[in-house]
């Protein structure tokens, strides 16, 4: 339930991981989606010129008129409402008349409950189908139905819907920024707040593993912000816009997850459970720390650092250790091997690498564990 969900950790401070991903290309000042090293601010484009006022909370939209595809949209949306005889599409809170001849950008970025007709945003011709497709399922998980109320997705349902949403949009920058478009048109102006706590429950969920590219994400945060902090917002969505604006931080910093995050990490955060595993020390002694869909090693290591006391813990991080066992007879010590971990590496990430690479594993068993220890100078490991 939205009430279970827990306020996440954040890592405020601000550093570039240069880990490669996907899409993702290694850079020395920022990421392929264009974030600067820190992650903290967003560019802002030339303004394009809007024939029509638009509210405040809209502001941080207009520079970025030139990304949504606003007349095919709206032209589209004008057949669809026409063959349907439809009134009242969207959700407006303005005063007058809800049946016009034309509508306008705003309008675009309003909540409705029907099917959108193409992208919000410009993006390949190819994933056109692939977005509308999306924003069904935005619907469905939120519990709209055009025609009728419908009964709330159950847990096991919207955990389905979401892992649908983050194999088709994690790997793909343009559906990202899509579905993050489409999830805040569904929550802005929305009247029912059922279908209002389901959307940002959804956003969260999306921030929390992937971050959008850098032009959106300035639009995004600003909306999240204002709705975080605003004076008139609903207590429950308050919580959720919190955490979102958290999760952005993180995931912006981090970049999207490698590995579709499995059932577990999407159930944990949707009902407020933390996740737990295991971090081994030099001596083979251990400590247990949590984590959930956004946890990176950084925040492990500071975790870590809490439990054990540990006040330079700058100077160490979290290695993979490998160790194969052959057969029946038990590891060489020395046939241990230790490999560095990105500050940014997902702990989510690490633990489904370590189940695939088990799984893949033939005649001999390959352990992996999480190691903490001090990182490696000039080619030199130190010990603790």
């Amino acid at each position: 339930m939205a009430q279970s969900i827990r306020s996440s950790r954040s890592s405020f401070s601000s550093t570039n991981g240069n880990e490669e991903t996907p899409m993702h290309p290694s850079a020395s000042f920022c990421n392929g989606d264009g974030y600067d090293s820190d992650g903290s601010n967003f560019a802002t484009p030339i303004p394009a010129t809007l024939s029509t006022a638009i509210p405040a909370e809209l502001a941080g939209a207009i520079p970025l008129i030139n990304k949504f595809q606003v007349e095919g949209f709206l032209k589209l949306m004008q057949k669809q409402i026409q063959s349907t005889g439809k009134r009242g599409f969207f959700s407006k809170k303005s005063v007058g008349p809800q049946v016009r001849e034309k509508f306008t950008f705003e309008d675009m970025l309003c909540f409705q409950k029907d099917a959108i007709p193409t992208s919000l945003l410009k993006i390949n011709s190819d994933l056109v189908s692939r977005a509308t497709k999306l924003f069904q399922i935005i619907l469905k998980y939120m519990g709209v139905d055009s025609s009728e109320r419908v009964a709330p997705a159950s847990l096991d349902e919207r955990i389905e819907l979401v892992g649908k949403l983050f194999k088709h949009t994690l790997k793909r920058a343009e559906l990202r920024d899509e579905i993050f478009a489409q999830i805040s048109k569904q929550t802005r102006n929305n009247p029912d707040r059922q279908y209002l706590i389901k959307g940002w429950e959804l956003m969260y969920l999306c921030a929390s593993s992937m971050p959008p590219s850098k032009d959106i994400g300035g639009y995004l945060s600003e909306y999240v912000h204002n709705v975080a902090y605003g004076s008139s917002t609903d207590s429950e969505v308050q919580i959720l816009a919190l955490n979102t604006l958290n999760a952005l931080k993180r995931s912006v910093k981090a970049g999207p997850r490698h590995m579709i995050p499995g059932r577990e990490e999407i159930e944990a955060l949707l009902t407020g459970r933390k996740l737990t595993t295991i971090v081994f020390f030099l001596d083979e002694t251990f400590e247990e720390i949590t984590y959930d869909m956004a946890t990176t090693v950084s925040d492990a290591v500071e975790e870590l650092a809490g439990i054990i006391k540990l006040s330079a813990f700058p100077s160490f991080s979290l290695f993979e250790c490998r160790k194969v066992v052959s057969g029946s007879k038990s590891s060489d010590p020395g046939n241990e091997e230790y490999i560095g971990l990105d500050d940014n590496k997902y702990i989510g990430d690490l633990l489904a690498e370590f189940k695939a690479a088990k799984d893949r594993s033939k005649g001999e068993i390959l352990h992996c564990k999480l190691i903490l220890k001090k990182k490696s100078y000039f080619g030199s490991q130190m010990k603790l």
